[in-house]
C-alpha cells in the first residue's frame, strides 16, 4: 500500500458519503425540507481522530491497531515504532502488514476502543517528543479534542501528562543539540501556564478515584514539575507513584524508572538492588545502571556502562550526550590514578 494515509482518508470518505446518502433517504421519507444554504466556502474538516478510531477497528487486536495507526496516520517509520514497541523492525514490518491485509475487506462502521487510541495518541506523542519528527503538539491537538467529547478520566490523565512534558520542552536541548538532564534543565523557562493546566486536569481526574496508567504517570511529571530545584525533588512520593504504575501495568521499562527514583529517595545502593532484578537487555538499562554506579562511587564501571549505554543508544544526541559522560568519567579515574602514583 504506497499511501496508507490516503487509503484511511477515501475509506472515511467512503463511510461519510454512507451516512450521507442514509441520512438523505431519511429526510425525504419524513417529507422534510430545508432552505438551501448560501454558496461560499466550505469548511474545512478535521477527520485525524476519526482515523484514530478507525484504525483501531475491533477486527485488529490493540497492538496491531496501534501499529498500523503510527504509520498509516502517525506518519511514523516502521523502524520508529518497533523502537517504541521494543521488537526488530522486521517484527514490527509484518505485524503492520498482517494489520493492512486484516482490514483490506472490511467495512469501517465499527470505530475502535478508546484505549486503544489513547495509546496510539500517547506514542505518538513520545516520538514528537523525542524524535525525528515534531509530532507533539498535533497529539496534543486530537488529545484535546477526545477530551471535549469524552468524559474518561485516562483521557484527562493523558493530556495532562503530555502538557507537563511538553511543558520543559524547550529546555530539553541546549543551542548546539546536545541533551539536557533533568537536574540541569533551567526551570525558570518552563512553561508555567502549560504546568498549571496540566496540573489542574490531573488534579480533577484523580478526584473522581479511577485511577489509571496515564493518571499516574502525570502525577509523577507533575512532583517533577512542582520542585523548585532538583535537589527538591519529592523522591519518596515519586517512588510510591511508581509503585502505582508497577501495579497497573507490571512493565519493565516502569520498574526501570523506579530503579532510579529508589536510587534518588533511598541512596543508590538501593537503587543498584531494585535494578538487579530486571533484564540488563531493556533499553536505557545500562544508562541507568551507569547512573546509579557512579553515584555509589564506582566510577570505572560506571563509565564502562556509559559507554555500553551510547553504543545502544536510539539517537545521535543521546549516543552524543552518553559518550560524553563516559569521557568524562574515563577522565576522572585517570586523574584519581596520576594522583595516587605521584603520592
Amino acid at each position: 500500500m504506497r499511501d496508507p494515509k490516503g487509503w484511511l482518508v477515501t475509506v472515511a470518505w467512503r463511510k461519510f458519503l454512507d451516512a450521507a446518502r442514509a441520512d438523505a433517504a431519511r429526510r425525504r421519507r419524513e417529507g422534510l425540507v430545508e432552505e438551501e444554504p448560501a454558496p461560499g466556502p466550505s469548511p474545512s474538516v478535521d477527520d485525524t481522530l476519526q482515523l484514530y478510531f478507525l484504525c483501531a477497528h475491533p477486527s485488529l487486536t490493540p497492538s496491531s491497531a496501534v501499529a498500523l495507526t503510527l504509520r498509516a496516520v502517525g506518519g511514523l517509520t516502521t523502524r520508529q515504532i518497533a523502537q517504541a514497541y521494543l521488537v526488530p523492525e522486521a517484527t514490527m514490518a509484518q505485524r503492520i502488514s498482517r494489520a493492512k491485509r486484516t482490514v483490506s475487506g472490511v467495512r469501517f462502521d465499527q470505530p475502535g476502543d478508546v484505549a486503544t487510541v489513547l495509546r496510539v495518541l500517547y506514542l505518538v506523542f513520545n516520538e514528537g517528543y523525542s524524535g525525528d519528527i515534531d509530532l507533539a503538539a498535533e497529539s496534543i491537538r486530537l488529545t484535546r479534542q477526545l477530551a471535549a467529547v469524552i468524559d474518561h478520566p485516562e483521557v484527562a490523565g493523558l493530556l495532562a501528562l503530555m502538557l507537563l512534558h511538553h511543558a520543559r520542552r524547550t529546555t530539553r536541548t541546549a543551542p548546539d543539540g546536545s541533551l539536557v538532564p533533568l537536574a540541569d534543565q533551567d526551570r525558570n523557562r518552563w512553561d508555567t501556564e502549560s504546568i498549571a493546566e496540566g496540573v489542574q486536569i490531573l488534579q480533577a481526574a484523580l478526584a473522581r478515584d479511577r485511577l489509571g496508567e496515564f493518571q499516574a504517570q502525570a502525577a509523577i511529571a507533575a512532583l517533577h514539575a512542582d520542585a523548585p530545584t532538583a535537589e527538591e525533588t519529592d523522591w519518596v512520593q515519586i517512588v510510591e507513584w511508581y509503585d502505582e504504575l508497577v501495579r497497573l501495568t507490571d512493565s519493565p521499562i516502569v520498574r526501570l524508572n523506579r530503579a532510579v527514583a529508589v536510587g534518588e529517595a533511598d541512596g543508590p545502593r538501593a537503587g543498584l538492588a531494585a535494578l538487579a532484578g530486571l533484564n540488563d537487555s531493556l533499553p536505557r538499562y545500562a544508562a541507568v545502571a551507569a547512573y546509579l554506579h557512579e553515584r555509589d562511587g564506582d566510577l570505572a564501571t560506571a563509565a564502562q556502562l556509559y559507554a555500553e549505554a551510547a553504543h545502544k543508544a536510539p539517537s545521535l544526541p543521546e549516543r552524543d550526550h552518553l559518550t560524553r559522560q563516559a569521557a568524562r568519567l574515563n577522565a576522572r579515574c585517570k586523574a584519581r590514578l596520576n594522583t595516587r602514583q605521584d603520592s
